[in-house]
């Protein structure tokens, strides 16, 4: 037989059944007891371990006196068992604070399973989360919970009656929400206020982890510091004012510091610990209380434990955002590039260069070039928003990574919806190892102005005197103390940003004697950019590219049939191509098998009749085009090699168009040495 026992019984009535003059009363009521709240926890939980200890004595002894019970294992009012147990520190933990931006911070809601463990006047449930908003003028229209599971309430008890609940999972111990999850709330949050924008009645969002500090406060306030406030040391006041006392755990402040690449103006404090989270006791099953819902998996290594390795050009940049995000990105990119948006599969839609032959060669005779060296790194565009700068793959995918690009003039804050184009390099730098750095090389967009119609001339100068020069003096007044709140290390950003330089096409001998060979990351030819070109998405046949000989190159997918033969494919028209006859070498007697389904870079053996592997292509997932391999293969049938290209842009640099151009830039530049 089952017995059924309250362990919880209070002559208080459900805090949602009172008036709301009289909940009030109670409220204060209750902050006018001596006792503290940890004393009370525990003279609370004794009390309902003597109780129900004695209620089993006494029922057991009348209708089984024989039978042998363990009193430190409760059962619930079912009788399937342990008591369901409220989150250590719940009960006297402040239900929820004031709303930020129509955020509100809260602690987590405990459906009825938990009523045996939590007295009526403590219950904080979903129904009585939405009966205190309302009474304060506040309706809930959003959830958000980053509790590490599932056994605090079910969502349909917001979605049932309209409101929409997104679960991201987050640690609780040890570890601080990771990065991608920051970018899934943050969108999350921006998605739905900007909707609201358009309601008379706009609505709310509740965020909860179990108790409504830690983890709440550090998704909060990273949304606070991509959307309204520059500085981390003011989003974390804002929060504790709102929720006090805010975050209180170290490791989540540094690393709020961290990310955002800032320095504490004043030694980094941190509030003291809630009293009502610092009880080690034993809970009411005599076991030792965990410190929040960590129940699913190992625990995540701490924020500050970064992994020592050799940086490359297949590392993976930056970290990821929500799938619906990377369509609204890239839509941003089509509306600032002035293309149609594409619908399905979307293309990178970057300038690409053609391969210089002998055809193509002329049109050096009939505009104005200039010439700057082809640096062999991974191509990035560059879109930068207020929340946050994305790098833009091959593949059309977007990662964001933690940059900063304040405008000319510094007080006008940040860039938003800036667009550039360049190629991530890896320098070797003497006595400091391998180096990151952006080499960004055209400007299609400055804050929402689409700037694709000017001359490339006039987007390369926009480039350095908006991007690159405010980032260089803003650097420059962090360094000497001049602007010191917030304390901002660029040398804490992921990698460095430099503009890429451009010369007159009389310097291109200079230009692969003196200036290739002494690089410190790998250069594989040049680059002939039409000083007067507007900017031309996808292929951009007046782009022109010139490969040294034996670097020409095409980019094929790589497969292995079922009886081992190799099959090697292009893309025509979008759909994959099969080169009948095509056979490729793989030095180092790699194993092919291990490379299908790989892009594979290949140079041309003309001796062997066959193509060479030269790289694994990590940063693309599709093919060339037949049409680039026609222009390529072009290119290797004209052999242009160096000498004859530097013959020809000698003859090149002696037309009038170029002569008098040349005079007047070597002009300009005597005068600026005279200054």
């Amino acid at each position: 037989m089952t017995f059924s026992m309250d362990l919880n019984a209070s002559p208080l009535p459900e805090e949602d059944e009172q008036p709301y003059d009289q909940q009030v009363e109670v409220d204060f009521a209750q902050e006018d007891h001596v006792e503290s709240a940890v004393a009370t926890m525990r003279r609370e939980r004794e009390e309902r371990r003597k109780k129900l200890k004695r209620d089993q004595q006494d029922e057991g002894s009348r209708l089984h006196p024989q039978q042998t019970r363990n009193d430190y294992a409760p059962y619930n009012r079912a009788g399937r068992g342990r008591i369901k147990e409220a989150p250590h520190g719940w009960m006297n933990c402040p239900a929820f604070g004031e709303p930020i931006d129509k955020i509100i911070p809260s602690k987590v809601p405990l459906d009825e399973t938990f009523n045996d463990s939590v007295p009526p006047g403590k219950r904080y449930s979903s129904k009585q989360v939405v009966n205190k908003q309302r009474k304060a003028g506040r309706e809930i229209g959003l959830v958000v919970d980053l509790t590490n599971t599932t056994r605090y309430y079910s969502p349909a008890e917001w979605t049932r009656q309209g409101t929409k609940h997104v679960k991201i999972p987050c640690k609780g111990r040890d570890a601080v929400p990771d990065n991608e999850s920051v970018n899934v709330f943050v969108y999350e949050v921006m998605m739905f206020l900007d909707r609201q924008k358009q309601s008379k009645n706009p609505k709310y969002i509740l965020v909860h982890c179990t108790h409504g500090h830690n983890r709440t406060g550090f998704m909060i306030i990273h949304y606070l510091m991509r959307t309204q406030v520059s500085c981390v040391a003011e989003a974390i006041n804002i929060f504790a004012k709102r929720r006090p006392p805010g975050i209180y755990k170290r490791d989540y402040i540094e690393a709020l510091y961290s990310f955002y690449h800032e320095v504490p103006e004043h030694v980094l404090t941190c509030p003291s610990t809630p009293e009502w989270k610092r009880s080690s006791d034993l809970d009411l099953n005599g076991e030792a209380k965990q410190d929040d819902d960590d129940e699913n998996g190992d625990l995540a290594p701490a924020h500050n434990e970064v992994e020592e390795k050799v940086i490359t050009n297949d590392d993976v940049l930056g970290d990821a955002v929500p799938y619906d995000q990377q369509d609204a990105l890239r839509n941003v990119c089509y509306h600032l590039l002035e293309m149609p948006h594409v619908r399905g599969h979307a293309q990178f839609p970057g300038s690409h260069p053609v391969s210089l032959n002998s055809e193509n060669l002329q049109l050096l005779r009939q505009r104005y070039y200039f010439a700057t060296w082809k640096a062999d790194g991974t191509r990035y565009m560059m879109l930068i928003m207020r929340d946050g700068c994305f790098l833009i793959d091959r593949n059309f995918c977007f990662r964001r990574v933690q940059m900063r690009f304040p405008h000319r003039n510094l007080n006008e804050g940040l860039h938003e919806m800036t667009l550039i184009d360049g190629e991530m390099i890896i320098d070797t730098v003497p006595d400091s190892g391998l180096k990151r750095r952006y080499l960004a090389y055209d400007l299609m967009a400055l804050d929402s102005v689409s700037k694709t119609k000017l001359p490339f001339s006039e987007r390369w100068r926009l480039l350095e005197d908006e991007i690159i020069r405010p980032r260089y003096y803003e650097k420059k007044q962090f360094e000497s103390g001049v602007k010191s709140n917030p304390m901002y290390k660029y040398d804490m950003e992921l990698f460095s940003v430099r503009r890429k330089d451009f010369w007159l096409l009389s310097t291109v001998t200079k230009l692969l004697k003196e200036f290739i060979p002494s690089l410190s990351h790998d250069a594989d030819g040049l680059i002939f950019q039409g000083w007067d070109d507007p900017y031309v998405t996808r292929t951009h046949e007046g782009l022109l590219k010139w490969k040294y000989p034996s670097m020409n190159s095409v980019d094929f997918l790589f497969e292995v049939a079922g009886d081992n033969r190799q099959l090697v494919f292009l893309y025509e028209r979008g759909k994959k191509k099969l080169m009948d006859g095509s056979r490729i070498a793989f030095p180092n007697e790699e194993d092919p098998s291990s490379i299908s389904g790989r892009i594979v870079e290949c140079s041309w053996n003309k001796e062997e009749g066959c193509w060479v592997c030269m790289r694994i292509r990590s940063d693309k997932s599709t093919p060339n085009d037949i049409n680039t391999y026609r222009k390529v293969m072009r290119s290797i049938t004209d052999n242009i090699t160096e000498e004859k290209l530097l013959e020809e842009i000698h003859e090149i640099t002696r037309l009038p168009m170029y002569a008098d151009r040349i005079k007047q830039a070597q002009a300009k530049m005597a005068q600026h040495r005279r200054r």
